[in-house]
């Protein structure tokens, strides 16, 4: 732990010489993992938003940040409590304090978006492309209708608008496989905010139920199903027999706008020299930093985290870090060597070697333990070959 920003220069700056990396993007991104066990003499072990659906543990959140080929660059452990909007300014000065300001774009999604970060990474010229809330969508409803789209591929376009000031760009983005995902999402809640307010609108006419026990309901049934939320205005009164009732229309106004931002997002830069095609590609590189996350939670066993202190709790991410390191350099010897990009099958391939330890008594009762390594097969030969790996022949006991 000691040596752990010592490492990250040392990996960033042998990476680059081994695959010739560029470092013109810092990707951000922010994830949790989860603790088995109280964890209660760690202060960071704190319950809050969870990625992994365990609300019921402690966790802490990890920021990771990556090249724009999922290189890791370098990482940071907060508090679960921790919002990602919050740790925008801690990890931007670690990572100038070890690789410079100079020529950095950073890239974040919209959790990272707010008026306070938007201000800062403006400071000395940081630039930047987030995703933009996507309250702010609403005010290029005018632009959205316009048909002076660009296409990127197939079921992408994308669209540049200049903020007032001139300072910034923002870039509209329209999905066709993103559209037709949120409608069905909102088609789905829907029907069953529908469903729920008929079964409650019926047991009013068998039950007089106080108004406040309906409206409670009503809160709960909205709050979780908030994605079509907004397209009921629900009513709860009191009727003649002393008993709540329930009525409820919808809104035209909310359903036009539902169907014509269905699938649109936006993301906000203030990198004017690129094109908005440009722009698009470096924000989705983002996907490098999930991919990263997937991987170690899978893979590299990040979570859940057994340890309980907090000095061993750190250990156990650093190795992780330095293991996905690893992934990704074997990842790259793979692509240099004409074997794909999915270092899975290699590991896997390779994990089949084995090891043989032979053992020699001596006349005075002593044994002589030798740990070899078993001999490879002809495929496992060709990959060591093309990977440019040496197997020793037999490891040393050492004693410590």
């Amino acid at each position: 732990m000691p040596h752990k920003d010592a490492l990250e220069v040392h990996l960033k700056e042998k990476a680059g010489s081994l695959f010739d990396l560029d470092y013109d993007l810092f990707l951000y991104d922010v994830t949790s993992t989860y603790f088995e066990g109280l964890a209660n003499e760690n202060p960071l072990a704190q319950r809050g938003y969870s990625r992994d659906h365990r609300g019921d543990c402690k966790q802490v959140c990890l920021g990771l940040v990556v090249t724009k080929d999922g290189f890791p660059l370098g990482y940071e452990v907060f508090a679960g409590n921790r919002a990602d909007v919050t740790t925008v300014e801690d990890i931007v000065e670690v990572m100038e304090n070890k690789y410079g300001k100079a020529n950095r774009i950073w890239v974040m999604d919209r959790g990272m978006a707010s008026s306070g970060n938007f201000e800062y990474l403006n400071e000395d010229g940081r630039k930047y492309i987030l995703g933009a809330n996507r309250g702010e969508l609403k005010k290029y409803e005018a632009e959205l209708l316009k048909k002076d789209w660009q296409t990127v591929h197939t079921g992408l376009e994308v669209k540049r608008v200049d903020s007032p000031d001139g300072e910034e760009v923002f870039i509209l983005c329209r999905s066709s496989d993103r559209a037709k995902k949120e409608k069905a999402m909102h088609d789905r809640f829907e029907q069953r905010i529908e469903e729920s307010l008929i079964k409650m609108a019926n047991g009013c006419k068998k039950r007089r139920y106080q108004a406040k026990v309906i409206e409670r309901r009503v809160g709960k049934l909205l709050g979780k199903n908030s994605r079509a939320a907004g397209l009921f205005d629900i009513r709860v009164e009191k009727g003649e027999n002393g008993g709540a009732t329930v009525s409820w229309t919808k809104r035209d106004d909310w359903r036009d706008w539902s169907r014509l931002s269905e699938g649109c997002y936006m993301l906000r830069s203030n990198v004017r020299d690129w094109s908005p095609e440009e722009l698009w590609k470096a924000y989705i590189q983002l996907t490098e930093a999930e991919d990263a996350f997937r991987i170690q939670k899978s893979d590299l066993k990040i979570r859940p985290i057994w340890h309980q202190k907090e000095e061993r709790v750190l250990s156990h991410i650093l190795v992780c870090f330095l293991a996905y390191a690893l992934w990704k350099t074997l990842e790259g010897l793979c692509r240099q060597a004409g074997l794909g990009d999915e270092p899975r099958k290699v590991f896997h391939e390779l994990s089949q070697v084995k090891l043989t330890d032979v053992i020699l008594p001596t006349r005075n009762g002593k044994e002589i333990r030798l740990r070899c390594v078993g001999t490879p097969t002809k495929h496992q030969l060709i990959l060591l070959q093309r990977l440019k790996l040496v197997l020793p022949k037999r490891f040393l006991n050492k004693k410590m």
